[in-house]
């Protein structure tokens, strides 16, 4: 601001306005490049809390209501079982877990992609990325290959998890009377 008035050296005045002047019209200079980022993590949190709920809620409710009771009706008794029983159990406390940690990020990121001032809490959302990989890995390299292992003796098994799935995401067509 240019309110301190030095009378005696008058021009000074002007000089001091440029100072102040010239420094916010530098950060207004730098607006464009930082208008690229702030887009793409509007588009970025968009495109998230879409993604988050309809594919991996759904695919943690397809996992659980398709895949885990499949492999677990085609294990063998005893020690096999137990394995699976104690992987499903597992996964599916991982699944909550996730799933909480997620209702606590999407306010937070509904602020982001609509634009407005939003604290993003950036360790819960750095663990839900981490924990998120973990809970993949863990699927792909243990359970995945036991599924195959389990699934993959009966092609009848095998098959009916095929159905089931595509019965899960077939499109629903009534039919007319």
């Amino acid at each position: 601001m240019c309110e301190t008035v030095d009378t005696e050296h008058p021009l000074n005045h002007f000089s001091h306005c440029h100072v102040g002047i010239v420094a916010q019209l530098d950060r207004l200079g730098n607006l464009p490049a930082l208008l690229a980022p702030a887009a793409l993590a509007r588009k970025t949190a968009e495109g998230a809390l879409g993604f988050f709920r309809r594919a991996v809620f759904e695919h943690h409710a397809a996992e659980e209501k398709e895949l885990f009771p499949a492999v677990l009706r085609s294990a063998e008794p005893g020690v096999e079982h137990l394995r699976v029983e104690d992987m499903v159990n597992t996964l599916t406390q991982q699944h909550r877990a996730l799933e909480r940690v997620w209702e606590r990020l999407e306010p937070q990121l509904q602020r982001v992609a609509k634009g407005q001032d939003a604290h993003l809490d950036t360790d819960l959302l750095e663990g839900l990325v981490r924990d998120y990989q973990a809970h993949a890995q863990y699927e792909e390299r243990e359970f995945l290959p036991l599924c195959e292992t389990i699934l993959g003796r009966n092609s009848n098994h095998m098959a009916a998890l095929g159905l089931s799935l595509h019965m899960r995401h077939a499109p629903y067509i009534p039919a007319h009377i």
